[in-house]
């Protein structure tokens, strides 16, 4: 492929090649796309909140099969805390309230956080 030149007309009105007189570059940058900030959700041991309700929660809200919810269960019940799972913020905070709302209907203390990762 051959490059054609740039004709354009001098102040005189000649056409000429002269690159550089009378041009201009347009640069058109890209943004770049953030990526948005993950947050842990987090569910917080108590004594009264029922394992079989925990493995419910899990399993409803965080789509967890049956083991793994009771792996999470148990580590909350061991450790005191334990992560769910990690979402963008808006997820994040929907599925807390979400938990918490069903945990006061069925008269449960459990309380479920969500920290930035």
């Amino acid at each position: 492929m051959t490059a054609l030149p740039f004709l354009m007309q001098d102040d005189d009105g000649a056409e000429g090649n002269t690159p550089g007189r009378g041009t201009s570059v347009i640069t058109r940058t890209k943004p770049k796309a953030k990526r948005p900030s993950l947050y842990r959700v987090l569910l917080l041991n108590d004594d009264y909140t029922p394992m079989e309700f925990v493995i419910h929660i899990l399993e409803r809200f965080f789509q967890k099969d049956r083991e793994a919810a009771t792996r999470i269960m148990l580590h909350v019940h061991n450790h005191g805390v334990g992560e769910c799972g990690v979402f963008t913020y808006e997820v994040a905070e929907t599925k807390v309230s979400q938990v918490m709302e069903f945990s006061r209907q069925h008269q449960h203390p459990l309380q479920c956080v969500m920290e930035k990762k």
